[in-house]
């Protein structure tokens, strides 16, 4: 919950629940999300509103906010969700304080993220319950911290920010998701991030070449390929390191010349994919050549 009406940002997983005192880390938004994590021993917000949603995860301790009109009480796991401009505040319900990671989202973005998955009729999500359990939810969130806010990666967790809200509203008036696909446009995405694998694409390049917005395609990719646009194309930079990975030269050359944003980036993406190091799958690599 950001001080006052002011908005916020972050990045960052390490160091979320460390003891060092209250803290809270951020940066500049990115294409309508800003990331904010922070650690509090005791009040850490004083009542205050922001003009966007907040869907933050309590990652250690408890969390306890006044938000219209009853206490609300965020455990480890859980997921915090306020609606633009509602009064709260923000304490640590125990003397162990707590620490949360935070995403905050411009109504306008999250509504064009619900059209597009929707219809052009839906209204934005209310979650009338302010602390829910959602696994999906609570995994967009953090995983939009690790790793440089891309523009196809913002339209990843914009999506699932705007699935995991509809899906926590329990609101009749919004309709079901729509499972219609427009194949070519989804094949042209592909074959485009394909060829452009080691550089960071555009949303407004992939609007242009399928003519759906970025939350249209963001959808129907998933339904026809499995995955989002920014997952597939970090796939294809993974395949594109594989293939140097052999060569001697530094792995912080391979990451910039794959397109990641730097080697620890490359280093988290590698083994989340692989479940290896890229240094491990190179010594692995060499050890065969040698006894081959």
């Amino acid at each position: 919950m950001t001080p006052r009406e002011a908005r916020s940002g972050g990045e960052g997983l390490e160091r979320s629940c460390e003891r060092l005192g209250d803290w809270i880390a951020s940066e500049r938004p990115a294409g309508g999300v800003e990331l904010f994590r922070a650690w509090f021993a005791g009040e850490a917000y004083e009542t205050h509103r922001h003009d966007t949603y907040a869907v933050g995860v309590t990652d250690c301790g408890v969390q306890v906010f006044d938000y219209r009109g009853a206490k609300r009480v965020s455990r480890p796991g859980q997921i915090a969700v306020l609606y633009p401009d509602e009064r709260h505040d923000g304490r640590a319900g125990t003397a162990d304080g707590f620490g949360y990671h935070i995403v905050y989202v411009e109504p306008a973005h999250l509504a064009a993220a619900v059209r597009g998955l929707c219809g052009d009729s839906s209204p934005l999500p209310f979650v009338r319950d302010p602390v829910v359990t959602d696994a999906a939810l609570a995994h967009a969130i953090h995983e939009a911290f690790r790793a440089p806010l891309e523009p196809l990666a913002v339209d990843r967790l914009m999506v699932a920010l705007a699935e995991g809200l509809l899906a926590a509203a329990h609101d009749a008036r919004h309709p079901t998701m729509s499972r219609i696909v427009d194949v070519r446009a989804v094949e042209r995405a592909r074959q485009f991030l394909d060829a452009e694998r080691a550089r960071v694409v555009r949303s407004s390049e992939l609007e242009t070449i399928t003519g759906l917005s970025r939350y249209e395609l963001a959808r129907q990719f998933r339904v026809a390929l499995g995955t989002s646009p920014y997952r597939y194309l970090v796939m294809r930079r993974l395949d594109f390191a594989r293939e140097r990975i052999d060569r001697a030269q530094p792995l912080a050359d391979v990451a910039y010349e794959a397109g990641f944003a730097d080697q620890a980036h490359f280093t988290r993406a590698f083994k989340s994919a692989f479940g290896l190091t890229p240094g491990r799958y190179r010594t692995l690599r060499a050890n065969l050549a040698r006894r081959s």
